[in-house]
């Protein structure tokens, strides 16, 4: 779905921390929105979480960077990290060119995948977007 201007996939889940979810069985795909990568510019370099590090929901898991901008990255559900998107180490600016493609940074293994319930789809996420671009006009 378009929300004024930002592509808000409508298959995904999206975490309050501006990260989205993409479900693959029992795996989650993250990243963050298209929202975030516009905000911050051309990103610079990415501390994504090890391959193995166990996670919580809500927890702070790393960094993206842009020349002026520090942003976090969150754990929109709990697991272990199954993979991290190694080619982010040599082109960042990945993530602004596909944020739901090529630009995914790390995969979670999810230990209860019921925590999906506790992030927004739809119209939530929708209007959750909106109240976000009045904050940052």
């Amino acid at each position: 779905m378009d929300v004024q201007g930002y592509d808000m996939p409508d298959d995904l889940y999206y975490h309050k921390g501006h990260v989205y979810a993409k479900v693959e069985g029992n795996k989650a795909v993250v990243g963050i929105n298209d929202f975030t990568q516009k905000l911050a510019g051309e990103i610079s370099y990415v501390e994504s979480p090890f391959e193995g590090d166990e996670v919580s929901q809500d927890d702070e898991v790393g960094t993206i960077e842009t020349g002026k901008w520090v942003g976090k990255i969150y754990a929109p559900v709990s697991g272990t990290v199954s993979a991290v998107n190694e080619e982010l180490l040599d082109n960042p600016a990945i993530i602004n060119e596909d944020p739901y493609g090529k630009g995914w940074i790390y995969k979670i293994e999810m230990s209860d995948p019921s925590e999906l319930e506790n992030l927004m789809k739809g119209d939530d996420a929708s209007a959750w977007l909106k109240e976000e671009i009045k904050k940052h006009a």
